[in-house]
């Protein structure tokens, strides 16, 4: 298998952690390369979930060696409530995951000024962070104040850690919110820093190793590239480089070392949280693709918004992260639908889009140009083989990649593993 990038194409939950532990069968190493524990990536085994928010996916492959990348910041307390929580399911971490000595670490008050933030923001404002605190652990990132999982080791790092804090309840008090307890903070963290010091590497060393010994690697992505925060409908994005080009920055591969990028795409649309959507849907066929979806964030637990299918954005998504195949997913929560219609274009104000403009205000205002198309009204969950697809199903799936100019690579018709078909990978 050659190396891999795997990308969400719309805003996240498209449903990358199913298609990644399906590609992981024949993968020796996963590399996370960018996010935090605001993203959550769900697999079902048989009749078992299971929800990771920074443990890449693969950790369910016995033969995948995880790493998290330098481009992660890691909140070391979410990270271990997540290893024992694999463990108890039986599934072996030691020797298995890595944690990059470059990656920034998440820290209490992060999440504290991410909660303050969005509290004092007025509702035409609201981000819909998770408050998590992965934005301010990035702003700290390119201030040149954080703290790296490096220096969490460091015997000197507790003198840091405080000066940061004294920093962050400023902030915290200009919030008008409660500052949190140095004491408490740096107690934490070294208990912490305790338990996951076996962890951390060299994974930038790692991942050159693996390629110089030919080894299959896959680079998961976590969101989707419409939360690019250069190139997302800016400024409801996430606070990191979601699409393909982040890969490189946050893992260390140089970009010729990148074999293909593989994007997985719903065959309707999804957004979490604020910020615009052409093509959602507020009425009963958006209630019926949330609810035979199960459309419910793995990381907030909210509802997802739903809506048709963006050509629009899924062009705009394979122009800017170079896809070369499309993993579609969900494709069986349509069955029921007479007809379907899909966004071809945007239009505001007189003018015709066919890109997604970069002023949030237009877009907010951008009506979609739908193309329709028959439903096959049949159930599809239990075929096994793209042929074997009712005809007006090959038919939407075949239009939504010639709209999109990029080919079909897989198609899932369900959460479970068997329910992925092979097409051209």
């Amino acid at each position: 298998m050659p190396n891999t990038v795997l990308v969400g194409a719309q805003w996240g939950d498209e449903g990358k952690g199913k298609i990644i532990d399906v590609l992981t069968e024949n993968v020796d190493l996963v590399v996370r390369y960018q996010g935090g524990n605001n993203a959550g990536h769900t697999v079902k085994i048989g009749d078992d979930k299971h929800v990771l928010h920074l443990i890449p996916s693969g950790i369910f492959r016995d033969a995948a060696v995880c790493a998290i990348g330098n481009g992660v910041v890691v909140d070391p307390v979410a990270l271990l409530a997540e290893i024992e929580g694999v463990q108890a399911k039986g599934v072996a971490v030691d020797g298995r995951l890595f944690v990059s000595d470059r990656a920034h670490v998440v820290f209490p008050y992060h999440r504290a000024i991410d909660a303050a933030r969005e509290t004092v923001r007025s509702d035409g404002r609201k981000i819909g962070t998770t408050k998590r605190g992965i934005g301010p652990a990035y702003g700290d990132k390119v201030s040149r104040i954080g703290l790296r999982m490096a220096d969490l080791l460091d015997d000197s790092f507790a003198e840091r850690l405080a000066e940061n804090v004294r920093e962050a309840n400023g902030a915290l008090n200009a919030l008008g919110a409660e500052p949190v307890d140095l004491s408490v903070v740096v107690e934490e963290a070294r208990a912490a820093a305790a338990r996951i010091a076996p962890l951390v590497a060299d994974t930038v060393s790692l991942v050159h190793r693996a390629m110089a010994d030919r080894k299959a690697i896959l680079f998961e992505g976590a969101q989707g590239a419409m939360l690019d925060v250069d190139f997302g409908t800016y400024p409801y994005v996430t606070s990191s480089n979601t699409t393909a080009g982040g890969v490189c920055a946050g893992t260390g591969i140089p970009p010729q070392r990148i074999d293909r990028v593989i994007g997985v795409i719903k065959a309707y649309t999804t957004r979490v949280g604020e910020g615009p959507f052409p093509t959602e849907l507020q009425d009963e066929i958006g209630a019926l693709l949330g609810r035979e979806g199960a459309e419910f964030g793995a990381t907030t637990g909210r509802p997802r918004r739903c809506g048709w299918f963006d050509a629009v954005v899924a062009r705009y998504s394979a122009m800017i992260n170079g896809v070369d195949r499309w993993a579609m997913t969900k494709l069986d929560v349509l069955d029921s639908l007479e007809t379907l219609r899909i966004a071809t274009a945007y239009e505001c104000d007189g003018r015709r889009y066919d890109t997604v403009p970069a002023n949030i205000r237009v877009l907010s205002r951008c009506v979609p140009v739908y193309e329709d198309m028959p439903g096959w009204q049949s159930p599809t969950s239990a075929v096994r083989r793209f042929e074997d697809l009712p005809e007006r199903a090959r038919a939407y799936v075949n239009r939504l990649c010639e709209l999109t100019g990029v080919k079909l690579g897989m198609l899932s018709v369900g959460p479970r593993r068997d329910s992925t078909l092979r097409v051209d990978l």
